[in-house]
């Protein structure tokens, strides 16, 4: 075969493999105008959130995942507006950074300015609600993120057994039936607690690049892996 015309087979392949792409939502969670929760250092979460996300997206897209970004620039104020815009995605991936109740945290100063932090809370978590129209493969896709999560080294909190009803405990996936992202997607759907930025410590790990890159790459495996042998069609 002449070598223009391997080209165009190798090229066509790829496009058509791209174009049979199951396409993952990656919804960066709050927005500019309400950024959700404050760190122990004063970071607002979703600063963490956009900077995760943007990590996650191209780790995704290796793994032979089309990407569709939402609120990535911050806009979507509407929490409806979100699953909304990936109707047509086959997965939603919402992206957040954990907190705690005011009970639970201690004054400190940060650089001279009043801040507050917990020493009881930290590690990952994934959410799923029990009204999703395909909870199976929710199910699946939660429980394989976070066991390769585990795998990758790290923790998840069991702090969300004080109220959630566990789904998979072990591999930190707990039922929240009311998130409005969740409740409202027609496909299968994911929230993901990264960490808890009250934390002090796990705060500054949060915020590693290398970190970033780890879990990014444990979330994005997983979710390839559980894609790959899900039957998941484009919601009608």
């Amino acid at each position: 075969m002449k070598l223009f015309a391997v080209f165009a087979l190798f090229f066509g392949l790829a496009a058509a493999f791209v174009a049979n792409a199951l396409e993952v939502a990656v919804d960066v969670g709050h927005d500019l105008r309400k950024p959700g929760a404050v760190s122990a250092r004063g970071r607002n979460e979703y600063d963490f959130n956009r900077e995760l996300a943007g990590v996650l997206a191209p780790l995704l897209r290796e793994h032979g995942l089309a990407v569709r970004e939402i609120n990535f620039d911050g806009r979507i104020a509407n929490l409806i507006a979100r699953p909304r815009a990936a109707e047509a995605s086959n997965f939603f991936l919402s992206i957040h950074h954990d907190s705690i109740s005011e009970s639970w945290l201690l004054p400190w100063l940060w650089e001279g300015v009043e801040q507050t932090h917990t020493e009881v809370k930290r590690g990952f978590g994934l959410f799923v609600s029990s009204h999703n129209p395909d909870l199976a493969s929710t199910l699946r896709c939660a429980s394989t993120m976070g066991a390769v999560l585990r795998r990758a080294g790290f923790t998840p909190t069991p702090w969300h057994g004080r109220k959630h009803v566990a789904a998979d405990a072990e591999n930190g996936v707990w039922y929240y039936d009311n998130l409005v992202v969740l409740k409202n997607a027609r496909q299968p759907a994911v929230l993901f607690e990264a960490g808890v930025i009250k934390h002090k410590e796990e705060e500054l790990e949060l915020r590693d690049p290398e970190r970033q890159a780890r879990m990014a790459d444990a979330l994005a495996t997983g979710l390839a892996a559980c894609l790959s042998v899900t039957e998941i069609s484009v919601p009608e």
